[in-house]
């Protein structure tokens, strides 16, 4: 039973602390909705009102008819909209010979099934929402929200709604678009007549202001945009009336305003307000007819350039720490640098600099995170919504995106990754856009590893190709404000070895099907990280925020030809009643070779500690042994490519978990999940090796071997010898019977027959000696060193200086390294 809510007054009361702006905001919409329930305002306009809505001077007559508002609709879109629609018949051909008959039939065989009134949405398949269908039904939880005013719906509660991701969704529209596609390419009507019999039934169930489906301005957003791009894909047909446009066009103008009076601006300023703020952007370049439009178009493009420091940091990643928001976050923008160069906007150049640098940075982004297959990690939150246009790619594929990018800003490293020319690009920027993409060069980025600092994220890879190796980690924030979107995935890395995705993260699943499931997603042993005492770095607070959220600091960062490194630590477990404790994680990569991982715990209690490695579906890892008789993670595909996995640990074992991830919300399937487990009382340290194995090589074995004041481990790898050693620190020595030093980590490798290692990799120390002869020698730390050996001489490079050192003589087997096995 519909109630009306309290005095608004008292709500204004619990504003205490807030700034006078935010006040006032909230203060204003809330008075509108109570005007609204009380029945004073909200309405939708009958045929006399709408025309005192219209600018005047676009119209002869002062009786407007539904033909003329459906020719001056059509008549701006020409110019304003986006170009893909100037010939429809070219584009549909076009769409055809680019992308080929089976995405064609793709989309037909989706758009019968929508004309039945059969849904994909999300994870979900074949969902049926009724005959007809019913726009406040959720049909997963089998629920109908109430018709109630949207203010009444709590928003996180959904006893009274089920799911409303699922509901919200599919009062998107966004299927309008296959329905379109479909239209096009077969000129069958009935697609068209489901569009007009949708678009029909959502007006008639849904008053202005009453249902779940006026009560978020984003999702109010996103159907507008939508209904705008139904318009052009069904112009001339017998089903889109100019009677249906006119009925459309006042639930448009409500929605605009709607928009307009209650902005995220101060509830949930993220992609809520940008994607509001594109809206009426939208609404605004494409109903200039309406006196109202000039407003809002003036008001979207105001949030959205003022938005550009606030969600982006400085290096280009979106401030939720969630990729899939930075994805929703890149295409907003995107589609706005395109709608207001249609609409000969002008912006202050000093302005129009910032949005395309700031775009840029977001693809710049957007293009080091992308794995070798093409498709992306999905960190932090994803609600599985996109922006139009719809397309046939995975979920995960993010470079229909850069493709857009690639064309906007001629950029050939873009395009290098996008590789072919995308629907988006199709779609967005039409025939003209696909021409300059075939005519741009590709060409790899710059650089193969990057450092997004502000971000908290390192990209390590050794090449742009399909089969090169991949590692992203995550040293970020939880996200900004009250980290509703992030994640406790603090040092949690993705890995993909030879181009194939081996490590990954979990992804979302829900949010509102279970607050254990939503927990249990974005907790830290979801992740590939370590855990304490089984639980997460961050503790949970509500479904959208946390009880406590670590806080990372990265502690070094190198990124040269021969490897990679990164340290950083956090504090999220020095809350632990029983004994604080610190987790610092460093990552040597040696580029086309494999990574060594240390985890160091500093604490002084006794703890459980769990290592987490989540891999994708379709792998097969299993345990095995080495010839040693150390036990290791492996992992083969059918072609004899692998991986290997060796973890060291004071009492440490492998065992296996059940695990889960979700490619898309809605949808979770089962995934293979080991923990390394051990317990440990004091500071504890473990050593993780992971190892990439090609078809005919030897298998890889890694064995610890005993020195004083650190850890070393052979690794016998391909045709090598390779010797890690990590001293403790303080500046005390290590010291073996070839070298000396005081590097916290060394790697040396020696070749089959060699009397002498031919190269190393030194970082942080300042002291080296190898066969008696000083090679490095520094007041102060070096934070690396670089050594190759070419006969009998060493070249040495630091970051302060190249040099050279001539060797020792040596006699045979001086420098052979001798395991436990060994002896």
């Amino acid at each position: 039973m519909t109630t009306l809510m309290g005095n608004p007054l008292e709500k204004i009361k619990k504003l205490k602390g807030r700034s006078w702006s935010d006040i006032r905001t909230r203060g204003k919409q809330s008075l509108s909705a109570y005007t609204e329930q009380i029945g004073l305002k909200g309405k939708i306009p009958t045929d006399d009102e709408l025309r005192k809505l219209l600018v005047r001077s676009e119209f002869f007559n002062d009786i407007v008819t539904a033909d003329e508002l459906y020719t001056k609709f059509f008549e701006v879109g020409k110019c304003n909209f986006f170009p893909a629609f100037i010939d429809k018949e070219n584009t549909t051909a076009l769409f055809l010979d680019t992308f080929g008959s089976q995405t064609v039939a793709k989309f037909v065989e989706d758009a019968k099934k929508l004309c039945e009134d059969k849904f994909d949405l999300l994870g979900y398949k074949d969902l049926d929402f009724g005959d007809p269908v019913d726009w406040h039904y959720e049909p997963v939880s089998d629920i109908q929200a109430p018709m109630q005013h949207w203010k009444l719906f709590d928003d996180l509660e959904t006893e009274g709604t089920g799911d409303r991701k699922i509901v919200w969704e599919a009062n998107r529209h966004q299927h309008f678009f296959t329905l379109g596609i479909a239209y096009l390419q077969t000129k069958d009507e009935r697609f068209a007549a489901a569009f007009v019999r949708h678009l029909d039934g959502w007006m008639e169930q849904n008053p202005p202001g009453m249902g779940i489906n006026w009560a978020s301005s984003l999702e109010i957003s996103f159907r507008a945009m939508s209904w705008l791009w139904a318009f052009h894909f069904f112009k001339d047909s017998q089903s889109f009336t100019p009677g249906v446009f006119r009925k459309a066009l006042k639930y448009l103008f409500a929605h605009g305003t709607h928009i307009e009076q209650y902005l995220s601006t101060y509830y949930s300023p993220n992609t809520h307000l940008t994607g509001e703020a594109l809206g009426l952007y939208y609404l605004g370049t494409q109903l200039t007819f309406l006196e109202r439009a000039g407003h809002w178009r003036k008001i979207g493009r105001k949030i959205l350039l003022e938005e550009l420091d606030k969600q982006i940091l400085p290096d280009g990643v979106y401030f939720e720490q969630t990729t899939w928001y930075q994805r929703y976050t890149a295409d907003f923008y995107l589609h706005f640098l395109i709608l207001h160069k249609l609409n000969n906007e002008k912006i202050v150049p000093k302005k129009s600099a910032k949005l395309d640098k700031k775009v840029q940075s977001l693809l710049d982004f957007m293009m080091f995170a992308t794995r070798p297959d093409g498709t992306t990690p999905i960190i932090g939150d994803d609600d599985g919504g996109r922006v139009l246009p719809q397309t046939d790619s995975t979920p995960d594929n993010f470079r229909g995106t850069l493709s857009v990018g690639a064309v906007l800003f001629k950029r050939e490293d873009y395009k290098y990754v996008s590789k072919d020319g995308s629907q988006e690009l199709l779609w967005l920027l039409g025939e003209e856009g696909m021409k300059i993409y075939d005519f741009l060069e590709s060409y790899h980025p710059e650089n193969n590893s990057k450092a997004f600092e502000d971000g908290g994220y390192f990209v390590m890879r050794d090449g742009w190709s399909e089969t090169d190796n991949y590692l992203l980690f995550d040293a970020g924030d939880i996200g900004s404000h009250n980290g509703g979107h992030g994640h406790a995935d603090t040092l949690g890395f993705e890995l993909a070895v030879a181009g194939k995705t081996m490590l990954i993260d979990p992804g979302t699943y829900t949010y509102h099907e279970s607050r254990e499931l939503r927990d249990s997603f974005r907790s830290s042993s979801a992740h590939n990280t370590l855990t304490i005492d089984d639980e997460s770095s961050s503790q949970f607070g509500g479904k959208f925020s946390w009880q406590t959220k670590a806080v990372s600091m990265v502690k070094s960062w190198m990124s040269l030809d021969r490897f990679d490194f990164v340290e950083a630590s956090h504090d999220g477990y020095q809350r632990l009643e029983n004994s604080p404790a610190e987790h610092t994680r460093s990552i040597l990569f040696l580029r086309n070779e494999y990574w060594i991982m240390r985890d160091f715990v500093n604490t002084a209690g006794e703890h459980k500690y769990r290592q987490n490695f989540h891999f994708p579906p379709e792998a097969k890892p299993a345990t095995s042994k080495t010839r040693s008789g150390k036990e290791f993670l492996r992992e083969n595909d059918s072609e004899g490519n692998g991986f290997g996995l060796f973890t060291f640990g004071d009492n440490g074992l492998w065992q296996e978990k059940e695990g889960w991830i979700s490619r898309i919300y809605g949808k979770r399937e089962k995934a293979p999940f080991y923990q390394y487990q051990s317990e440990g009382s004091g500071p504890q340290e473990f050593f993780t090796f992971m190892i990439p194995r090609e078809t005919g090589d030897p298998e890889p074995e890694v064995i610890e071997t005993q020195v004083t004041a650190g850890r070393a481990f052979v690794v016998n790898y391909r045709d090598y010898q390779d010797l890690f050693v990590f001293a403790d620190g303080d500046g005390q020595l290590i010291r073996t019977e070839f070298f000396d030093t005081d590097f916290r980590f060394l790697w040396a490798r020696l070749s089959a027959g060699d009397e002498l290692p031919e190269e190393f990799v030194l970082i942080d120390g300042n002291r080296f000696s190898l066969g008696g002869r000083v090679v490095v020698d520094y007041e102060s730390k070096l934070e690396y060193a670089i050594a190759r050996r070419f006969g009998k001489k060493l070249h040495v490079r630091t970051e302060k200086e190249v040099f050279s050192v001539s060797l020792p003589q040596t006699s045979p087997n001086t420098y052979i390294v001798k395991t436990p096995a060994d002896e």
